[in-house]
C-alpha cells in the first residue's frame, strides 16, 4: 500500500467478481473513500461498508448523514475533514494492493484460464468460497455486439457464450488454485485476465469481441506491456464516453492523442444529449462491487 499522509492509506485494488473496473481507495481510521473513475467519490464509515457517508467531486459535497463533520461534543470531525482534504489534492491511480489471486485453471495442463477473484491481505482468501466459478461482466452492465448470424439465431449474449468456455475449457470439476503474484512470473499469467488462445476461430472471434468491448476498463489495469496496452487503446474507438469516464484513473496511455480525441468526442456528445438523460458519471456500478 501507499501512503501519502501521516495517516491516510492509498491503494488500488480490482473489482471482482466480475471483473468491472479498478477502484482507488483512500481511507484512514474512521473513513473510506472510493472511486471508480476518479471524478465521483463515495465516503464510507469504514466498519460500516455500503453505509454513504457523503460522495464528493470536483464542484460538490453531498452529505447522507446529519452533519457528518460535527461530532456530538460539537467538534469538528477531524478524520473526515483530513481526508477530503487528502482527495481534493490527490495524484491517481494508486498503486495496485491486491497481490493475491485467486484463478480458474485449464483443465489440460492446470495453467492460469481466467482470474476469478484477487485480495490484498493473505487472511482474506480463506473468506472467498472456494468454487473456482469465473463470471463475465453481465450484459446488462457492458452490452456486447451480436453479429448478424447471433441476431437471426437468437444467440445468448456474447458475455455468456464466453462465461460458458471458460466453464468448458475448466472442466466439469474446475479446480482453483491461489497464487501470490509477488512470487511468480507474471508471463505465467493471462495479462487481461482471461486466455485468449481458444481452439476454433469462432471461439478466439468471442473471445476477443469480449476484450474489445471491455477495453475502457481493461486499461486500467496496472502492470500491462505497452503492446497490450496499444491493442486496448485501439480497441477503445467505438466507446469514447466510457473512455472519457475513466481516462483519469488510466496507470499510462500510449496513444496519447487517439485518447485525446475519444476524450473530447464523449464531451461533444454529452453537451448534445438530451436534456434529463443520465449522466455517464451518475452510476455506482463500481462502489457496488466492494
Amino acid at each position: 500500500m501507499s501512503s501519502h499522509s501521516n495517516s491516510v492509506r492509498s491503494f488500488s485494488v480490482r473489482l471482482m467478481p466480475p471483473y468491472s473496473g479498478q477502484v482507488q481507495i483512500a481511507e484512514n481510521d474512521n473513513y473510506r473513500a472510493l472511486t471508480v473513475d476518479g471524478l465521483v467519490w463515495e465516503i464510507q464509515f469504514v466498519n460500516r461498508t455500503h453505509v454513504r457517508v457523503a460522495t464528493m467531486t470536483p464542484s460538490d459535497i453531498k452529505s447522507y448523514v446529519a452533519d457528518p463533520e460535527t461530532l456530538e461534543d460539537g467538534s469538528v470531525d477531524q478524520d473526515l475533514l483530513e481526508l477530503i482534504t487528502y482527495l481534493t489534492d490527490v495524484e491517481l491511480p494508486f498503486a495496485g494492493a491486491d497481490r493475491f489471486e485467486y484463478w480458474l485453471l485449464d483443465s489440460k495442463d492446470r495453467s492460469p484460464l481466467a482470474l476469478v477473484f484477487s485480495c490484498v491481505k493473505a487472511t482474506q482468501m480463506e473468506k472467498f468460497p472456494a468454487r473456482p466459478d469465473w463470471t463475465a461482466l453481465p450484459a446488462a452492465v457492458m452490452p456486447v455486439a451480436k453479429t448478424e448470424a447471433e441476431e437471426a439465431s437468437q444467440s445468448p449474449p456474447v458475455n455468456y457464450q464466453l462465461e460458458r468456455m471458460v466453464a468448458e475449457r475448466a472442466g466439469l470439476n474446475g479446480k482453483g488454485m491461489w497464487f501470490d503474484r509477488d512470487d511468480n512470473d507474471p508471463d505465467f499469467f493471462p495479462p487481461l485476465m482471461v486466455r485468449e488462445d481458444w481452439e476454433t476461430e469462432a471461439e478466439q472471434d468471442l473471445c476477443r469481441r469480449y476484450i474489445e468491448r471491455q477495453a475502457p476498463r481493461l486499461l486500467m489495469l496496472h502492470g500491462l506491456e505497452r503492446d497490450d496496452r496499444q491493442r486496448l487503446e485501439a480497441c477503445c474507438r467505438p466507446q469514447a464516453v466510457e473512455v472519457a469516464r475513466f481516462v483519469g484513473v488510466y496507470p499510462e496511455i500510449v496513444d496519447k492523442e487517439l485518447i485525446q480525441t475519444l476524450c473530447v468526442e464523449a464531451r461533444f456528445r454529452a453537451a448534445h444529449d438530451q436534456e434529463g438523460k443520465p449522466t455517464i458519471h451518475s452510476r455506482r456500478d463500481g462502489v457496488l462491487y466492494i
